[in-house]
């Protein structure tokens, strides 16, 4: 059993996933959510439910993983925030969300104002990948708070990379996310191209994940490629946040991103023609309508590669 106990803010499906881990490792888990019934989802398993994060302040470990900057803020220095409780805070907050580096650094601030390490954690994966216990953490703080929440961390996934001090894991996260999704355009462009010349969806991107290209990516976005089955794991409007704060690095920095520029108005122009809640997949179907192709599901059998079958 653990012996700390952990706080959880965000219970969207990531949030939900993750948490879940932690319960079922027999930490003593408190969370709360916005929408107290996506809380009580995990009470049912075992962790107990309270109305505010300010109601987490007796808690040893904080995690955070919600889906913008202000709820960042408001949920760790806001009125009913983590760190409002006067009588107690917790020793580290962690956040595995996706906010902006001038963010991060600002709750930060107020961490440290309180005596409280703040360890910035964003996450790869989604909930399936999460439920396989294949997500990926690059984290950077402070390296004993680090070292407090490492068995934590082992936890929820099986890549945990420490970068250093400050704000360097949202960069990582950035540059992950921008090369996501130059990845699937260029997935998308090259399984088009596949099939107008006569192969099958499902024979190509076989060859291309037998082969030295292939990744446990390429073969996770098969199945939607194929079967041209969109459920969200990951928008295109929350792709197109995080590509553009890679452009917006990259501008500071002086750093050219011409391919990301590029990619950054394909996305944009997927979102123009309606897609918002697919997953980002659907850029194959950008891709297919500008070469005046019109795809149609296999309805085949295809391994994800993380021990599922669609």
């Amino acid at each position: 059993m653990g012996t700390v106990r952990v706080g959880w803010i965000g219970c969207g499906r990531m949030g939900t996933a993750m948490a879940k881990r932690l319960i079922t490792s027999d930490y003593d888990v408190v969370v709360t959510n916005r929408t107290r019934a996506k809380a009580e989802v995990l009470g049912e398993l075992g962790a107990t439910v309270v109305d505010a994060p300010r109601d987490l302040a007796d808690c040893d470990i904080v995690f955070v993983m919600v889906s913008a900057d202000a709820q960042l803020m408001e949920v760790v220095s806001g009125p009913n925030g983590v760190l409002a409780n006067e009588s107690s805070i917790p020793s580290v907050i962690v956040d595995c969300s996706t906010v902006s580096m001038e963010t991060s650094a600002n709750v930060r601030v107020a961490c440290e104002l309180r005596g409280v390490d703040f360890l910035a954690a964003p996450v790869s994966g989604n909930p399936e990948v999460v439920a396989s216990g294949k997500l990926t953490l690059a984290v950077s703080g402070s390296r004993d708070a680090f070292d407090h929440v490492r068995p934590l961390f082992d936890l929820l996934g099986h890549g945990v990379s420490y970068v250093g001090e400050g704000e360097g894991s949202r960069l990582v996260k950035i540059c992950h996310n921008v090369l996501l999704g130059i990845v699937t355009q260029a997935l998308a462009e090259i399984t088009v191209l596949a099939e107008r010349g006569g192969v099958p969806r499902s024979a190509f991107l076989e060859f291309i994940n037998s082969s030295v290209m292939g990744s446990t990516f390429s073969r996770y976005k098969t199945p939607a490629f194929v079967n041209l089955d969109f459920t969200p794991t990951f928008t295109p409007v929350l792709l197109r946040k995080d590509f553009e704060l890679g452009m917006a690095e990259a501008k500071k920095m002086n750093v050219p991103m011409p391919l990301s520029a590029l990619c950054t108005q394909i996305i944009v122009s997927a979102i123009g023609a309606g897609y918002v809640n697919e997953d980002f997949a659907v850029l194959l179907l950008e891709e297919a309508r500008g070469a005046g192709l019109v795809l149609e599901s296999e309805n085949v059998t295809i391994d994800d590669g993380l021990g599922a079958k669609s």
